[in-house]
């Protein structure tokens, strides 16, 4: 594979808004070819854990003022939640959704406590050579 078709995110926020905008991003690489790799790390670990996604409606402190009519007009328009985009993104294309290790042992969380569609814990290092070469994103 060229490294080229490496696409990653370092996903460090559990809000709404940004939640969206990290999984529309996955979905257009993946929709493209690109090997998509997922880290959560911290805010972005957090709203992995199970269920938790069905009742976070969080907006980050720039989108706050625009949180409740977002959430109305994403609802108004059928506009797909950020795990169903994930999901989606899983089923097209080669999209690995990896946990940090770190994060998990400060906050206590083990990978029975996330989302089935974490597939694995990984450490910083490893992300950042299975990354290398290819676009990587902080979102």
């Amino acid at each position: 594979m060229n490294e080229e078709e490496k696409f990653s995110i370092v996903l460090f926020s559990g809000t709404v808004d940004k939640l969206m905008a990290a999984m529309t991003m996955v979905a257009g690489a993946a929709a493209l070819g690109k090997k998509v790799t997922l880290f959560l790390t911290f805010g972005g670990l957090i709203a992995f854990r199970k269920d938790a996604w069905k009742t976070n409606r969080r907006f980050s402190a720039d989108f706050a003022d625009y949180a409740a009519p977002a959430m109305e007009l994403m609802q108004a328009k059928n506009v797909p939640h950020w795990m169903t985009v994930l999901e989606q993104a899983q089923e097209i294309g080669d999209v690995t959704v990896k946990a940090c290790g770190a994060t998990m042992d400060l906050f206590d969380i083990k990978q029975a406590d996330l989302e089935p569609i974490v597939g694995e814990v990984t450490g910083v290092a490893s992300f950042i050579e299975a990354a290398e070469g290819g676009t990587t994103l902080f979102i």
